[in-house]
C-alpha cells in the first residue's frame, strides 16, 4: 500500500440534513479544486448544500494552516467524499387508512485537503 507523503488535514461533517444524492451533486463540482477557487463556486450556488460543504472546507483548510503551517493560497481539496448517514423514518396516515412512511435521510461529508 503505497504512502501518502504531501501532508494533509481533514474534516467531517456528520448528521448533514440532508440526502447524500443531494450532496454528492455539489460535492462533485468541488473535487480537486484549489480551495480560494471551490470556496468561491460555492458562494454562488444556489443549491443548500452549498453551505455546509464549504464551512467544511474552511475548517479542513483551518486545520491544516494551524497545524501544519501551510498557506491557504496552496492547499488543494484531494478527497472528498458525500456518505449516507442514518436515516429516521417517520410516519403519517394516508387516505383510506393506509399508512406513508417518511424517510428523513442524512449525510456524513468528509474533506482531505493537501499541498499542491
Amino acid at each position: 500500500m503505497e504512502q501518502n507523503t504531501k501532508p494533509s488535514s481533514r474534516a467531517r461533517l456528520k448528521y448533514l440534513g440532508l440526502s447524500a444524492q443531494k450532496v454528492r451533486l455539489v460535492v462533485n463540482q468541488v473535487r480537486g479544486m484549489p480551495v480560494e477557487q471551490a470556496l468561491a463556486v460555492l458562494r454562488f450556488s444556489t443549491k443548500r448544500a452549498a453551505e455546509p460543504i464549504a464551512k467544511t472546507i474552511k475548517s479542513a483548510a483551518a486545520n491544516a494552516e494551524d497545524t501544519m503551517g501551510l498557506a491557504r493560497e496552496d492547499l488543494v481539496i484531494s478527497q472528498i467524499s458525500a456518505d449516507e448517514g442514518p436515516t429516521q423514518k417517520r410516519s403519517r396516515f394516508g387516505a383510506r387508512g393506509r399508512f406513508k412512511p417518511i424517510l428523513k435521510r442524512s449525510s456524513h461529508v468528509t474533506v482531505v485537503v493537501t499541498e499542491r
